[in-house]
């Protein structure tokens, strides 16, 4: 890089991935990185998860042909930055590895950033687990951390076992989700697939792996099988409960305020979660104002870093900025 050149970064750090942004002053990415979880919750330990992070940064700036010190101002939105001890840890972590000028936030405020103009409202992000947030006006915000129930992909594909085990022991009525949980597992019976999950000796799938059976149980809800669209149903209704929940947490009124949906589970066509988050705010009598998808995270923690510079987010920054967004099959995609 030039003398005097500063870079802005931004890096979303979750449980399947972790993508870094650097981008000039002008909006134009010049850098992208990639690497595994950076939750210091759920990778294989808190130096690995640092190590994902310092993967992810390095690799955008090789892409860049920069350096650590051509940064000038970052935010790091992660998973895993629940409590203000995971701030303290993650914060003196970060200068080690000799970053200076830099915000951390929980990764559901780099969603919320990513689709709304000023970073107030309210998100729900629902990919292979889920989060809620919300910030007002002032600044004050609020995620949910573990202050939420299992819900998300590997919940929704969880729940769809369950369904299969009880039809399959005549409790409940036949579910197509059977022949769909079969063939996503590679299994010749169901009792195959408990065993997958629950057999001596056996290492049960991972959230990520078994979360890529829930687009096939949103099809099949979509289809009208009774057990899926109960899953899915009682996931959109505890879902408009926790945006509710959060827009009370900053004092916002739910219907004064706008809701990002961010995630795979809402962006899978003709995703069945959407009707039944319809349907989830009339039983609770709320309605946002508005609903709308957001950018990719990894731009929300982008546009957070450039509001921390102090800069002026001009529309030509922002056309820059999505000009030069790298594609989606590159560089987000989660499913191999």
């Amino acid at each position: 890089m030039a003398e005097g050149a500063r870079l802005l970064l931004g890096v979303d750090g979750g449980n399947t991935k972790t993508i870094a942004l650097l981008a000039r002053a002008d909006g134009t990415i010049v850098g992208t990185g990639r690497a595994g979880c950076s939750d210091i919750y759920n990778a294989r330990s808190e130096a690995a998860a640092l190590q994902e992070l310092d993967r992810a940064v390095h690799a955008a700036l090789a892409a860049a042909g920069a350096a650590l010190t051509d940064i000038g101002t970052a935010c790091f939105c992660l998973a895993g930055a629940d409590w203000p001890e995971d701030f303290a840890f993650l914060r003196e972590a970060l200068a080690r590895q000799g970053h200076n000028a830099f915000d951390i936030a929980n990764d559901a405020l780099a969603s919320l950033r990513a689709g709304t103009d000023d970073g107030v409202g309210v998100v729900l992000s629902c990919g292979t687990g889920f989060a809620a947030a919300a910030r007002n006006a002032a600044g004050a915000s609020w995620h949910s951390g573990f202050w939420s129930e299992p819900l998300g992909g590997a919940q929704l594909a969880r729940d769809a076992l369950l369904a299969v085990m009880r039809a399959e022991l005549g409790i409940d009525p036949p579910t197509r989700l059977r022949q769909v949980l079969l063939q996503h597992f590679g299994c010749a019976d169901v009792e195959a697939i408990m065993r997958r999950f629950y057999g001596h000796a056996t290492i049960p799938p991972a959230d990520a792996e078994v979360a890529r059976l829930a687009p096939a149980v949103l099809d099949a809800a979509a289809a009208g099988d009774g057990a899926a669209t109960e899953i899915v149903d009682g996931q959109g209704l505890r879902l408009a409960e926790y945006a509710g929940a959060a827009a009370r947490q900053v004092g916002l009124t739910l219907s004064a305020a706008p809701l990002v949906l961010n995630g795979g589970l809402f962006r899978h066509a003709g995703s069945a979660l959407q009707a039944a988050l319809d349907k989830g705010f009339r039983q609770i009598g709320q309605a946002p104002a508005a609903m709308r998808r957001g950018r990719e995270p990894a731009i929300g923690a982008l546009l957070l870093a450039f509001d921390k510079s102090g800069q002026a987010l001009s529309p030509q920054i922002l056309s820059r900025l999505d000009a030069s967004m790298p594609a989606a099959d590159a560089l987000f995609r989660t499913a191999p």
